[in-house]
């Protein structure tokens, strides 16, 4: 689960429990049952034992077990074939094996700082403009009046 380069130096093993709150420096694998506040400046891993239930401050999201939680990863989540999750998820690069099982709000910042809903709405509107539908629906009607109206002249003769 961790990447080669990851050094796991906090475990909650499987079949321990953990209640309250967990600040790390470095990495935490969860393969046991969590409950409270995590916060680490760098990995964390829920393992395909892992069962947590708590919002997740990291660096990186690694989860192929069960959250019930939202997740904010300042770089990237990963959610593996046996990830569930339940809760948002806001990250710049989100990664998405299938058999997946989520529900929630996914914002994926693409690393951007500015609000995301702004960012995309100017993009949005900086393309060719539309035109007046309304406008373009009465001009075909005053178009097709001419014809209308010499068809019923010709109908009534």
């Amino acid at each position: 689960m961790a990447g080669k380069n990851d050094q796991i130096n906090s475990i909650i093993g499987e079949g321990s429990v953990f209640v309250g709150k967990f600040y790390v420096h470095g990495s935490l694998q969860i393969d046991g049952k969590f409950e409270g506040e995590i916060r680490t400046e760098d990995h964390l891993v829920i393992g395909e034992t892992g069962k947590v239930k708590t919002d997740i401050v990291a660096n990186r999201v690694t989860i192929s077990g069960t959250l019930v939680g939202n997740i904010e990863a300042m770089e990237e989540v990963r959610l593996l074939e046996t990830g569930r999750v339940l809760g948002n998820i806001v990250t710049p690069h989100l990664f998405v094996e299938g058999g997946v099982v989520t529900q929630g709000i996914v914002t994926i910042t693409g690393g951007q700082k500015k609000d995301v809903r702004k960012i995309i709405m100017d993009s949005y509107s900086s393309g060719p403009v539309l035109p007046d539908l309304k406008s373009h629906k009465n001009l075909e009607d005053k178009e097709d009046a001419p014809a209308a109206s010499a068809s019923k002249r010709r109908s009534r003769s």
